[in-house]
């Protein structure tokens, strides 16, 4: 893990610009572990873990004026000096506004601030502590300086609603470590927090500008395109040296068994759409966009492109096909990866432990596998589907802003797919009480749906988007949670009604799609943890911040076309000098990883029923035992039960697991006990209403 921490005191202290640091136990400094100082007290900022050093830049304007910079950020230095002097001003979101993924963090006199992203790839916690306020780009070590114990009450909302802000609210799982929402930035005077949003809100009271679809695809091709360059100019990175020949492995081979990625820069290469349009615009843009050479597969200054073929399970022949088709560009040095069995969900659950517990959790061993043949620097598309699909609330924006006409091709698409003449009819009515639904009414249900128990919904594609036409809706585990837990949670999606008379300040589909993008970037998060390669980093281009600006852009009429990222996407390349693209691309496949989830499921069923013997989530009172293991032994057997909500119990109790079966913790100047839940898990019932309170 790379995070940063810092905290900002309510009075300063008397030490020199080099030093930092509060005096823990037995007069030793508290300090993070491993660490770097960036600048000292009264409000000192560490970066701690293995930062490349192109990746941590810190401008001065003087002494008490200063801008830090971590991660992938297009700014020169003077660009960095201008926006400290206008950050000083109050001014933030020029500060997420250049090309590439980073954190932001600005010191003016006393005043601290530190910007989060738009998607949540890259949050932003704090907490009280000594008075003043402690923050970091990672709850853990928050959690280690505090001591804190687990918020039940966001575990429990973690399972129940992961996609309705109302209900985790800025919460995390340890108990007084708060999240700053996507889009915000936190900003600290003398000890004091404030939560201050740097983007524009849309008015609700007249429809939504009319875009021109031609310049809003042009923007999303210039972010993109622009993302990807920014990489590429960054100074290429050799991840240490080969130790020597093993019998029988080639350079690729003894390098995967290492851990050790490629020197220089690769992608995925699925079939998809998302990877291959990073793929091709990384090896077609000027420079030098491969392996280094000298270094590895001595292929030159070719794209390194990894194609993950699982033989375990069938049915991706078509998007494997088209990415041998696209691997023939004679810029790619195309890289097949091959997984067995043991490489399904669920086969390996071992694993280092992650800042925060996410679905993807099951399945690292197996991204593990392909990235562990992949370069340095490694491209991925995730978050192209959450920042460029129509979510199906969009149709009740559409009827907002009285284009109705634009809902005839979705409408038409679900209705071939479905077969039934009364698709239209079905559809239209729930866009239009959505449409008329104010967001309090949209919460009430949801809680009155949680405290009844009522998680049946439609089948099929046109059921899938029937049940997504809606404010909120319940999570694919909210079924096995206990009745106390969906109760706690329900409580609080009453309270956050009570709260929310004005709505959130959006339509119902721009809202779910927000919060959708924030719930993947998150989970990406995990993954990268999880996953993680030594030396490796992994870079989600469409969750850049002027990326997701330019794909918000995008008209809603544009969007809710069948096929609309693909024809983006395809505009993108063609905008980009790419036309050559094999047939059928961008068709979408989801099928192959249903099918691989439930054939892990099956093959693991036994070792997973253990891991519920007497799990965690028990004592803590979100689940009963044996519901859990009924549910896994009815869908190893075929039933037709939401894998994906089984996947966010398992990967729960996995990671409570591991956080209690850790030793040490994040800071030195402290004993050992000092880290996060001290106390362990305390078998009891009503252990969730500890960790529910107003936010």
């Amino acid at each position: 893990m790379r995070w940063l921490v810092g905290w900002s005191s309510t009075a300063a202290r008397a030490l020199g610009a080099e030093t930092a640091g509060a005096t823990g136990y037995d007069g030793e400094t508290l300090r993070p572990v491993g660490s770097h100082l960036l600048w000292g007290d009264p409000d000192p900022l560490w970066a701690v873990g293995d930062w490349r050093p192109d990746e941590v830049r810190v401008v001065h304007a003087d002494a008490q004026n200063r801008i830090a910079v971590l991660g992938i950020c297009g700014a020169s230095d003077e660009e960095l000096r201008r926006g400290l002097f206008t950050a000083r001003g109050g001014a933030l979101r020029h500060l997420t506004a250049w090309p590439g993924s980073y954190t932001a963090v600005v010191q003016a006199g006393r005043r601290i601030t530190v910007c989060g992203d738009l998607a949540g790839a890259r949050p932003v916690f704090h907490a009280p502590w000594e008075g003043g306020t402690a923050y970091a780009t990672a709850a853990l070590p928050l959690a280690d300086l505090t001591e804190a114990n687990l918020d039940f009450g966001h575990l429990a909302a973690l399972l129940a609603a992961p996609e309705v802000p109302a209900a985790l609210r800025d919460t995390t799982p340890y108990e007084g470590v708060r999240r700053v929402a996507p889009g915000h930035a936190l900003v600290l005077r003398a000890g004091t927090r404030e939560i201050a949003g740097y983007e524009p809100v849309a008015s609700l009271a007249v429809a939504a500008p009319t875009a021109d679809p031609d310049r809003a695809v042009d923007a999303v091709r210039d972010a993109l395109v622009e993302a990807v360059r920014v990489r590429l100019a960054a100074p290429r990175h050799v991840p240490g040296l080969d130790p020597g020949p093993v019998p029988g492995m080639g350079p690729a081979e003894r390098r995967a068994a290492r851990g050790m990625p490629v020197p220089g820069i690769g992608a995925d290469l699925s079939g998809g759409p998302a990877s291959g349009t990073l793929a091709l615009l990384a090896a077609g843009l000027p420079g030098r966009p491969g392996t280094l050479l000298g270094h590895g597969t001595g292929a030159g200054e070719r794209l390194l492109a990894v194609t993950f073929n699982d033989l375990a399970v069938g049915g991706r022949e078509a998007e494997l096909e088209r990415a041998g088709a696209l691997a023939a560009n004679p810029r790619l040095h195309h890289v097949v990866v091959t997984g067995a069995e043991d490489t399904l969900p669920y086969a390996d659950l071992d694993g280092p432990l992650t800042d925060e517990p996410g679905p993807s959790l099951v399945t690292a061993a197996r991204h593990r596998t392909r990235l562990a043949a992949g370069s340095a620097d490694h491209f991925t598309g995730h978050g192209a589907r959450q920042v460029l699909d129509a979510h199906p609330a969009r149709l009740a924006d559409l009827l907002l802003d009285r284009q109705r006409r634009h809902l005839v091709r979705p409408v038409a698409a679900l209705t071939r797919a479905d077969g039934s003449v009364l698709v239209p009819a079905r559809v239209y009515g729930a866009a239009r009480r959505l449409s008329r639904t104010p967001y309090r009414s949209g919460l009430e249900a949801l809680a009155e749906r949680l405290m009844r128990r009522r998680f049946d919904e439609p089948k099929g594609a046109v059921g899938a988007s029937l049940a997504a036409l809606t404010w909120a809706r319940p999570g694919p585990a909210a079924r096995w949670l206990t009745g106390e837990a969906l109760a706690e949670v329900s409580v609080l999606l009453q309270t956050g009604a009570d709260r929310a008379a004005g709505g959130p300040g959006q339509r119902p589909g721009e809202f779910r799609a927000r919060t959708v993008l924030a719930r993947h970037a998150a989970d990406l998060r995990v993954l990268e943890q999880a996953a993680e390669v030594r030396s490796q980093r992994l870079h989600a281009p469409f969750l850049d911040n002027q990326v997701v600006r330019a794909c918000r852009d995008l008209p809603e009429a544009l969007r809710v076309k069948p096929g609309a990222r693909a024809a983006v996407l395809r505009t993108v390349l063609e905008g980009a000098g790419v036309t050559d693209l094999p047939p059928g691309w961008g068709t979408p496949s989801h099928a192959s990883s249903a099918a691989a989830a439930r054939t892990g499921l099956r093959l693991a069923a036994d070792s997973l029923v253990d891991l519920f013997d007497t799990p965690l989530l028990a004592d803590a009172g979100l689940v009963e035992a044996r519901v859990v293991r009924k549910a896994l032994r009815e869908a190893a057997a075929g039933e037709p039960l939401p894998l994906d909500g089984l996947a966010d119990l398992v990967s729960l109790e996995l990671w409570l697991r591991r956080l209690l079966a850790r030793r040490g913790t994040c800071w030195t100047g402290t004993p050992a006990r000092a880290r996060a839940v001290p106390a362990g898990i305390a078998p009891q019932r009503g252990a969730l209403r500890a960790g529910v309170r107003p936010s």
